[in-house]
């Protein structure tokens, strides 16, 4: 039997050398920029939807996730543009359709704080849905940063197929490449169009926690108290460690609501 598996690690690793190679000085000034928001008492909100909400799920909470001293990442979960069933109620077939809906996503929007200074995350494969693109549309007039993680050869089909078509790239200040192919699945069978074993999940938790991991490192060098989120396996951490995390995250939510109800005074 032919190890399919096989070629999925080495496409898959590929794909993470080629990120690494190609994207690594842009993983690093979308960091530099959310490590400034943060420091400074802003939130750096993370959002997607359908498969693109795995890495939102995975910056905060999450072990090895973290509040920093005045601001923190804030993960922009919305469950309608999640599915948690095949078909019928919260079925994928829905979750498509919102999801290319004009004007639902400033609904979800407008009740999530997302002020000036703030910087917004968005994870999209495609990037052309109207609820990935609309977010971006939304953070830049509140005077926001966006940052977007998209497919870049997807991004050139549609320009070249549908050049009137607004896309995520045409309004990130920062646009990082998952470098995954636009069909996303990696792996042929022998006699089938169709692949198999989609490639964006990984890379995309991948850049995440490569953001992640690079903003932490700078706050620690700017002296900022990060306060982690440690899985209770590590003994030599009080149990009540997790509780003052939540607290400080509890905190820095109410911080930056208050301050934009003092400015609309």
């Amino acid at each position: 039997m032919k190890r399919y598996f096989e070629q999925y690690f080495n496409n898959i690793g590929e794909i993470i050398k080629k990120i690494h190679e190609t994207q690594s000085n842009k993983i690093a000034e979308a960091a530099h920029i959310m490590a400034k928001a943060i420091a400074n008492g802003h939130l750096v909100h993370v959002f997607g939807s359908a498969h693109s909400a795995i890495p939102v799920m995975e910056i905060f909470p999450r072990y090895g996730g973290y509040v920093g001293e005045n601001g923190a990442f804030h993960p922009l979960l919305n469950p309608r543009l999640l599915w948690w069933n095949v078909i019928g109620t919260g079925g994928v077939k829905d979750l498509l359709w919102l999801e290319r809906q004009k004007g639902y996503i400033e609904n979800f929007l407008v009740e999530q704080d997302l002020q000036k200074g703030d910087v917004l995350l968005i994870f999209s494969h495609g990037g052309v849905n109207n609820a990935p693109v609309e977010a971006a549309i939304y953070a830049k007039r509140q005077g926001m940063k966006v940052v977007a993680v998209t497919s870049m050869e997807n991004q050139k089909l549609v320009a070249k197929e549908h050049p009137d078509v607004r896309k995520l790239s045409d309004i990130a200040d920062i646009t990082i490449d998952n470098c995954v192919p636009l069909e996303d699945a990696l792996v042929p069978l022998e006699g089938r169009i169709e692949k198999v074993s989609p490639g964006s999940t990984i890379a995309i938790v991948m850049i995440l926690q490569s953001l992640n991991a690079q903003v932490a490192g700078e706050l620690n060098t700017r002296g900022e108290k990060l306060n982690i989120f440690v899985s209770p396996n590590v003994t030599q951490i009080p149990s009540s460690h997790n509780e003052s995390v939540f607290k400080q995250y509890d905190l820095i939510i109410l911080k930056h609501r208050l301050r934009r109800e003092n400015d609309e005074r």
